[in-house]
């Protein structure tokens, strides 16, 4: 138990850096805004309590908020991304995921199930960003571009990574 508290502390410390120390200096397009980041909360096991992650959303929200100078909009962001993530889980596991502890990830749940649930995830967060970003619907279709290209590339970022550093097993369903 306090093996996995530091595991995921040390996680969380290297993905904070990461999103703050390199994805956030690159300037890759006024459209393109790829948050990181959000692969923390998606990574968290499926047996994770509810609360625990609304917690963990928020402190994590709070962490990027102080270092990007935006007061409120991440914490509100990923505590959405948490609270949809939860349910999400409920839907789409069966009852050996949640027996086996696993955590969603590519190499447990496979290739195609991930790289949709990624995307969704990740399309859910950057809307409700974006939107408080520039609060309401002022220019609608420049933000919906935004939120598709950032959330295209911010999935590709986690998808990669979770290639370079998790086995990959082939589902056969």
């Amino acid at each position: 138990m306090i093996i996995d508290f530091f595991t995921y502390l040390l996680k969380f410390i290297l993905v904070v850096l990461l999103q703050v120390l390199v994805i956030n200096s690159i300037e890759l397009n006024a459209y393109i805004n790829p948050y990181i980041y959000i692969s923390f909360i998606l990574l968290l096991p499926v047996t994770t309590k509810p609360w625990i992650s609304l917690v963990i959303a928020f402190l994590c929200g709070v962490v990027i908020d102080t270092f990007s100078s935006t007061p409120g909009l991440h914490i509100a962001a990923t505590v959405l991304l948490a609270f949809v993530r939860v349910h999400y889980l409920r839907l789409s596991t069966t009852k050996e995921d949640v027996e086996g502890r696993i955590s969603p990830s590519m190499s447990k749940k496979g290739v195609v199930w991930f790289v949709f649930y990624c995307f969704a995830m990740t399309f859910v967060h950057h809307t409700f960003l974006f939107f408080l970003e520039i609060y309401g619907f002022s220019e609608f279709f420049s933000t919906l571009l935004r939120i598709t290209l950032s959330a295209l590339v911010t999935s590709m970022l986690i998808i990669i990574g979770q290639l370079l550093f998790y086995n990959i097993k082939t589902v056969n369903e």
